[in-house]
């Protein structure tokens, strides 16, 4: 078995960091679950980048993943190009389309996946609702007559709108709610997922006051912004080629 991700934060793992800084996420929990499911040693690969658009990520990250000539690869993306002015989500659907054509052309099984619903914690946060709303509907639209597509859709499932599967920024989602995303994604492909990572225990986050909250999140996000500057720029992927994941012993 051979597993390739791309994608944004989401699938990078922003928000879900290890003691050491370096993120986890849920597409390293879906690797480490999968070769526990199988009980044996899977090979991973994660090129996603943070703060990247839905375009960037299919023409940048989606050839070299392929090239790796993995069995299954998972795409998720829009998020950053939905908080963006005047951009059509049939634009963003595109993106899909793409990947979906290309593994077609490879071979390779392809992972869809939704992100989860962060408008409740966000600003505009109806705006951000219904985009999501739009974007969701176009990109089921592409693939409803494609059972073969692996789904697994977060953004339907109100239970992770809780503040308690989000970082405190409240656009990216904790620990909680990245093993949550995990055991989706394992149940998708019709593996065997802890129980437990479906309602890990609330261990709290920092609720930052308005003020704080405004400081630290929201202005560093607007200036990057009108700077045109992304979170991403220079960063490289945490695995570029080929990982292997042995099973835990304990699993």
């Amino acid at each position: 078995m051979r597993y390739v991700a791309i994608g944004d934060s989401f699938t990078e793992g922003v928000g879900d960091e290890l003691p050491d800084g370096r993120p986890r996420g849920w597409a390293d929990l879906t690797a480490q679950g999968w070769a526990n499911s199988l009980g044996e040693p899977i090979e991973y690969a994660n090129l996603a980048i943070r703060g990247r658009l839905a375009g960037p990520i299919v023409a940048e990250q989606l050839e070299p993943a392929l090239a790796l000539r993995p069995t299954h690869l998972s795409f998720n993306g829009g998020g950053n190009d939905m908080l963006r002015p005047g951009v059509g989500m049939e634009s963003i659907a595109d993106a899909f389309s793409r990947v979906l054509a290309r593994c077609d052309e490879e071979g390779v099984r392809l992972i869809l996946l939704s992100g989860a619903n962060p408008s409740g914690g966000l600003p505009l946060s109806r705006l951000i609702q219904r985009r999501g709303d739009e974007l969701s509907a176009a990109v089921l639209r592409r693939i409803e007559d494609r059972p073969d597509v692996v789904q697994a859709l977060n953004w339907p499932d109100r239970e992770l709108t809780d503040p308690s599967f989000w970082s405190a920024d409240r656009l990216h989602m904790g620990p909680r709610g990245h093993h949550r995303v995990a055991a989706r994604v394992l149940t998708a492909l019709g593996e065997r997922a802890p129980e437990e990572w479906w309602d890990l225990p609330h261990e709290g986050i920092a609720h930052l006051q308005r003020t704080r909250y405004y400081r630290e999140h929201v202005l560093p996000w607007v200036k990057r912004r009108l700077t045109r500057r992304s979170s991403g720029d220079g960063r490289q992927p945490k695995y570029a080629t080929w990982t292997t994941i042995p099973p835990h012993p304990s699993a």
